[in-house]
């Protein structure tokens, strides 16, 4: 006894065979089987009537000329090539599903148009996205520890130059780790602090990466400090409220780096 997912699989043939798809061998198979399985002869039947009622119901509407200029415009025909005359007497089931799946493939190539982001982005929104994809990762850290001494040597090899890393929990922002990101095609030192419950990202970035001056921001929801020290720039992102990522940011400014 043929199993469900063999039946499905042949019922697909049944419509390809029925839609002229298919090439002559697998054609010759499907009339034999069809021959051999009342239930896919059935199959055939019920979407034969199925095609026969579209057929004597539907109306023979030619399309309207706005959807013809813009399916020519799409793959490049010309009009006597796609004319509204030669659509409406080829009323064919393939035909009118080829139909509609142009108008929605040209309707939602338009919405992509209208929404799609801008060809760049800027320095905050790749560093905003940078922490959501850490955030989604079991671990928003590479190297986990919250000894300075343990995660500043981690960067070494890895990148030009290991970040300045201050220890802030006595300020009441623990470091538990780093991370490196790629921000403009440069891989670049992440430090990973918590308040509570709350993950703070603080990357430095080269100058030639820098897109902003120093001051605060926020984009989706999550908050953005950064400001510029020893020719680099310093960004921290979190959904930690505003004026205590501030305050992070100042304790990290003033805090004594590892040596």
């Amino acid at each position: 006894m043929p199993t469900p997912t063999q039946t499905d699989d042949a019922s697909l043939l049944v419509h390809a065979y029925l839609d002229g798809e298919l090439d002559p061998a697998n054609a010759l198979e499907v009339e034999r089987r069809l021959a051999a399985d009342p239930v896919l002869a059935a199959e055939r039947a019920r979407v034969e009537a199925l095609r026969q009622a579209i057929a004597e119901k539907l109306p023979r509407e030619a399309p309207p000329p706005e959807l013809l200029r813009r399916i020519e415009t799409a793959i490049g025909a010309s009009p006597a090539r796609l004319s509204a005359r030669r659509l409406a007497s080829h009323p064919t089931w393939r035909a009118l599903a080829a139909s509609v799946l142009l108008a929605l493939f040209i309707g939602s190539g338009s919405t992509w148009l209208a929404l799609r982001p801008g060809p760049t982005s800027n320095t905050a929104d790749l560093l905003v996205a940078s922490h959501l994809r850490a955030l989604m990762a079991p671990q928003p850290i590479d190297v986990a520890s919250s000894d300075q001494h343990t995660v500043k040597p981690w960067f070494n090899g890895k990148i030009p130059e290991s970040p300045r890393v201050v220890d802030l929990s006595a300020e009441g922002f623990p470091l538990v780790g780093g991370r490196i990101d790629v921000i403009g095609r440069v891989p670049v030192p992440t430090l990973v602090y918590r308040a509570r419950q709350h993950v703070i990202s603080l990357t430095a970035l080269p100058a030639s990466l820098a897109s902003a001056s120093a001051g605060k921001n926020a984009i989706a929801g999550y908050n953005t400090v950064t400001w510029t020290d020893n020719g680099l720039s310093y960004w921290a992102v979190s959904d930690l409220n505003a004026p205590e990522l501030e305050t992070f940011a100042k304790a990290f400014r003033a805090g004594t780096p590892e040596r």
